[in-house]
């Protein structure tokens, strides 16, 4: 039976996925979203090991110096979410106000949201070819020319890579070429923008170490050997909706891997993120019987206690389909028939950022998965209506 029927591709597992011959997974359209999420453990160790060359460690700690005033992470769609994920621990270890802007808000209200002084602008990009990605670069260089630029990267022949090797305000870091995902959906080129945004730490207590990622590489194998079907179960159920919660960085974590799950599933799935202790402001009100809650539980224990709090009075409630819980030490009360939970043992001690990666990667199963289980195809979902890299359009005038 081929794997483009649609019984078979709710009953295979992971293993048989990825057994099938190369021309079969493309023929059913998930053979570069598979890749390139299961390459991340790899990939990860490569970025890491990137970020640990004495060239990249002098152009990185260039861009910190002087020091800047503020750090402003910025990029469009996914590439947002991992400044969302990046800056607490940024401001955390460096002592710098750090925040993520939009790259579409930073093109129409720079003025308004551009914070003043001698700051630090980090553009994260898959490609560097989606309109605002050089159209904010360009707009900061000529408004506000004491802004310095880091440009990182997973495409050494885009317009962002590309464009700026004549300014010296402009420091650029491509990534290895096998995080520039060719799929529709960014899943590799995510996590390994964050894993590269992290190296602005240098030295500092909030470094991921090269013992956090080969910590975080070997859970993450783990959970696609062992844990990677029962994602696959939970995606076959009635899932209509799926609320995501995370708490700090959690959140952009949150965003990333809600907008997995409508991108690849085409809107069939009705997604939300918010943190934990902003769902009973409202939020919580549009929980439905066929609702999925996926929550990525912080490694903090006074935060985790907050969160834990949250997902019991759920289930007091008896809200949703059913829970999904990321994080360490997840405790058998939080749990009902039906729950999964994702033990990521170990990873605590080693700060947020590993815990919100393998959290990230669990959600970009979860929605490949609810995907084929749909009868799509991962690699081109919504065709006709979402590309690979935006299309160009207009840009007007200089913003707000």
């Amino acid at each position: 039976m081929s794997i483009v029927d649609k019984k078979t591709k709710v009953n295979d597992g992971l293993a048989a996925l990825r057994a099938r011959p190369v021309a079969e997974q493309q023929a059913a359209g998930y053979a570069d979203t598979l890749r390139e999420v299961l390459q991340q453990p790899a990939t990860w160790r490569s970025s890491a090991a990137l970020l640990r060359e004495p060239a990249v460690r002098e152009r990185l700690a260039r861009a910190l110096s002087p020091r800047p005033s503020h750090i402003v992470l910025t990029g469009s769609g996914s590439s947002m979410y991992i400044g969302e994920c990046l800056a607490p621990t940024l401001q955390q270890g460096l002592g710098i106000p750090a925040q993520a802007i939009a790259a579409g808000t930073l093109l129409t209200h720079w003025r308004g949201m551009l914070p003043p002084g001698e700051g630090l602008l980090v553009s994260l990009a898959r490609s560097g070819d989606s309109p605002e990605s050089c159209g904010v670069v360009d707009r900061v260089l000529a408004d506000a020319p004491a802004w310095r630029h880091l440009v990182i990267t997973c495409n050494a022949s885009g317009k962002l890579a590309t464009s700026y090797n004549h300014d010296p305000r402009v420091t650029v870091l491509v990534l290895d070429e096998r995080t520039n995902d060719r799929s529709l959906v960014m899943t590799s080129s995510f996590t390994n923008l964050l894993v590269a945004g992290s190296g602005l730490l240098l030295d500092t207590a909030d470094v991921l170490t090269e013992q956090a990622v080969a910590a975080l590489a070997a859970a993450v194998e783990h959970l696609f050997d062992t844990q990677a079907d029962a994602l696959a179960e939970l995606a076959a159920r009635n899932v209509e909706a799926a609320v995501y919660l995370g708490s700090g960085g959690g959140i952009g974590a949150a965003h990333e891997a809600a907008l997995k799950m409508v991108e690849m599933t085409g809107g069939k799935v009705i997604t939300m993120a918010e943190t934990f202790l902003g769902l009973r402001h409202g939020p919580m009100s549009s929980i439905r019987p066929g609702t999925l809650i996926v929550g990525f539980l912080s490694p903090d224990p006074a935060v985790r206690s907050y969160e834990l709090d949250l997902l019991r009075e759920l289930d007091r409630k008896q809200l949703g389909l059913a829970k999904l819980v990321v994080g360490e030490g997840i405790p058998a009360d939080v749990l009902r028939p039906g729950d999964v939970a994702i033990e990521l043992a170990g990873l605590g001690h080693h700060g947020e950022l590993p815990s919100l990666l393998a959290g990230v990667a669990v959600g970009q199963l979860l929605a490949f998965f609810r995907c084929l289980h749909l009868g799509d195809r991962p690699d081109t979902p919504s065709q006709g209506v979402l590309t690979r890299v935006v299309q160009s359009f207009t840009l007007h005038g200089n913003g707000a």
